[in-house]
C-alpha cells in the first residue's frame, strides 16, 4: 500500500489521522492547493484505475460501529460494472469514497472508448454519500480523474442534504482535473435533487467555467447545449428564493 496513514498525512501536512478529514475537505475547496495536492499525489501514484484510500480509509478513518462502513472489493466492484454494462450515466448510493465508481469508470474508459480520444463529457456520475469523513475523500477522487459528477451529501433516504457539489471538467480533456461548484440551497436545486430540506449552511463556490465548457463540449452536443441552459439558470437563482 503505497498510501499509509504516514504518506497521507505528509502529502496533507498534517500530524494526526483524525486531522485529514477537516484538512483535506479544505484543500478541495481551494483550487490552487487542490491541483498542488493533487499533483504531490500522482508523484506517489500514477494508476487512476482504483480507489488509492481504499485501505487508508478502511483502517483509519471508517466509522464501523456507528455507521457500519466497510469497504468494496475490486473483484465485487468489477462484477458490478460488469452486470451493470455500458452506460452514459452512472447513479450509486452511500457511494463512500468512490471505490466501486472508479472501476465502473475504468471499465467503460478501456471497453467502450479509445483512451486517447475519450472525452470526460462522455459519462456522468450522480453519488449520493452521508459521511462527512468519506466526503473529501470522495470529492477528491472524482476531482483528479476529470470527471464529471454530482455529489449529493445528505441522507438518501430521508432526503436531508448538507450541501449539493457539482464536479465539472470544463476544459473537457481525459488529462484535467474537475473543478469543484456547490449548488445554491434554493427551491429549483431542492426539486432537481428531490431534496426534502438543508440542514446546512449553503457555501457560495463556483469554479467552472461554463463559456470554456460551451466551447469545449456545448457546440457538439444538444444534451450539453441543454445541460448549460439549466446549470446557468441554477447560478442565477439567488439564495433569497430558498
Amino acid at each position: 500500500m503505497k498510501f499509509t496513514s504516514e504518506k497521507v498525512n505528509e502529502l496533507l501536512g498534517v500530524d494526526e489521522a483524525f486531522k485529514v478529514p477537516d484538512r483535506l475537505m479544505s484543500i478541495m475547496m481551494n483550487r490552487e492547493k487542490r491541483e498542488q495536492t493533487f499533483k504531490a499525489f500522482l508523484e506517489v501514484e500514477r494508476d487512476t484505475s482504483f480507489d488509492w484510500f481504499h485501505e487508508y480509509f478502511e483502517s483509519e478513518q471508517s466509522e464501523r460501529k456507528t455507521k457500519k462502513q466497510d469497504f468494496t472489493p475490486d473483484s465485487v466492484s468489477d462484477i458490478m460494472t460488469k452486470l451493470v454494462g455500458k452506460a452514459d450515466t452512472y447513479f450509486e448510493a452511500a457511494a463512500g469514497t468512490g471505490g466501486i465508481a472508479i472501476r465502473h469508470w475504468w471499465h467503460d474508459l478501456i471497453d467502450n472508448h479509445n483512451p486517447f480520444l475519450y472525452e470526460p463529457s462522455d459519462d456522468y456520475m450522480v453519488l449520493e454519500e452521508k459521511s462527512e469523513r468519506a466526503l473529501p475523500f470522495l470529492l477528491f477522487n472524482l476531482a483528479i480523474r476529470g470527471i464529471n459528477a454530482i455529489v449529493i451529501h445528505g441522507d438518501s433516504l430521508s432526503r436531508e442534504v448538507n450541501n449539493v457539489y457539482y464536479l465539472l471538467n470544463d476544459k473537457n480533456d481525459f488529462l484535467a482535473f474537475s473543478t469543484v461548484n456547490v449548488m445554491p440551497q434554493n427551491r429549483t436545486t431542492m426539486k432537481e435533487f428531490n431534496v426534502s430540506r438543508y440542514i446546512d449552511e449553503p457555501i457560495d463556490h463556483i469554479e467552472a467555467d461554463i463559456n470554456m465548457w460551451r466551447d469545449n463540449v456545448g457546440n457538439k452536443y444538444d444534451f450539453a447545449a441543454k445541460f448549460i441552459e439549466k446549470y446557468s439558470k441554477l447560478k442565477e437563482i439567488s439564495h433569497d428564493n430558498s
